[in-house]
């Protein structure tokens, strides 16, 4: 797989013989062959969306019934078609071409230290044939652009802060470019069960991966800057195909998911994962607790005489022995 992603890249620079100009059409293919995923896991979302006021309902009337709830949803889910893991699809494709991609961008600008003390670069992954092997083996950069792709932007600033600027700017424009991407999907995509934090961190958490950045090869920047600007492309063609109209599966699914919130807020659950369980919670503790029936223990001990002899089982004693009705515990002793 290693050797797949670097061959493709050593094509295209046969193509260009421009290692950012390899690099960025490497992330367009891989994108759009990604994309027939990302349409139907959104479409998939949008009909889970669409379908969030009737799962709302089955979960107040089983709330206590967990067992007929998720038989209930199944059935709601083979009603409308819907297939509430379609929207991971593009997540799972993507995962391991991001670790292939990832390790094959920092295998080309892999360097080792001669016996001199030079740093030279000897790439991984590609044919010791190819143009792009001939052009990295032995050189002591990757340039292009005018910068050194080989080079981590914590690295060149170190070197030099006059130069390492342009390098700190290339991570600030991915991490501009992941936040308006996530602006984009949280324009259009409103969850009932999402509370307003945990909206913000879903919307952020991509921008602070872009500080990791600073700490790998300007490759991977230029990688993930051309994927990024695709994404927000494919984004801005998902807006105008489900979202456009009145009438379209996205304005639906907004409608649906207002419709939604409107239900929790009547039923008082707070929004979001946990503020859901927290209510749970509440509520069972509200629940009064059936008080178990008293059953006050008999103590069957028996005090043995004094003198340690123990009665024998079943005989009674002059210490045990039962008294007569209407005789006194502690007869007086009698005069004279």
């Amino acid at each position: 797989m290693f050797q797949a992603a670097a061959w493709l890249i050593s094509q295209f620079y046969n193509l260009t013989s421009d290692y950012s100009a390899a690099i960025a059409l490497v992330a367009v293919v891989i994108m759009m062959l990604i994309f027939p995923l990302t349409l139907k896991s959104t479409k998939s979302m949008l009909e889970m969306q669409r379908v969030q006021p009737e799962m709302k309902r089955l979960q107040n009337q089983y709330r206590n019934d967990r067992q007929k709830l998720n038989e209930e949803m199944m059935k709601l889910y083979q009603e409308h078609k819907v297939n509430p893991l379609a929207s991971c699809l593009p997540l799972l494709a993507q995962m391991p071409i991001f670790l292939i991609m990832f390790r094959v961008l920092h295998g080309l600008s892999n360097k080792t230290t001669l016996p001199n003390g030079d740093e030279v670069i000897q790439p991984d992954y590609i044919s010791e044939t190819s143009k792009l092997y001939e052009s990295l083996n032995g050189a002591k950069d990757m340039m292009s652009l005018g910068i050194d792709l080989s080079l981590t932007p914590i690295k060149a600033i170190q070197d030099s802060p006059g130069k390492g600027v342009i390098y700190a700017l290339l991570v600030i424009a991915l991490m501009g470019l992941y936040f308006v991407q996530q602006r984009m999907i949280a324009s259009r995509t409103v969850s009932p069960g999402m509370s307003a934090t945990q909206a913000k961190i879903m919307q952020y958490l991509p921008v602070a991966f872009g500080v990791f950045q600073f700490f790998f090869p300007v490759g991977l920047v230029v990688y993930y800057i051309s994927q990024t600007l695709v994404r927000i492309a494919q984004q801005q063609y998902i807006t105008r195909r489900f979202y456009k109209g009145e009438h379209s599966l996205g304005q639906q699914a907004q409608a649906a998911s207002a419709k939604a919130r409107e239900l929790s807020k009547e039923e008082g659950a707070p929004g979001g994962f946990f503020g859901q369980m927290k209510h749970d919670l509440g509520k069972a503790k509200e629940q009064p607790k059936s008080s178990p029936k008293a059953n006050p223990t008999v103590s069957k001990r028996v005090t043995p005489p004094k003198g340690g002899a123990t009665p024998a089982k079943g005989k009674p004693t002059p210490q045990n022995r039962p008294k007569p009705s209407g005789q006194s515990r502690h007869p007086k002793p009698p005069r004279g």
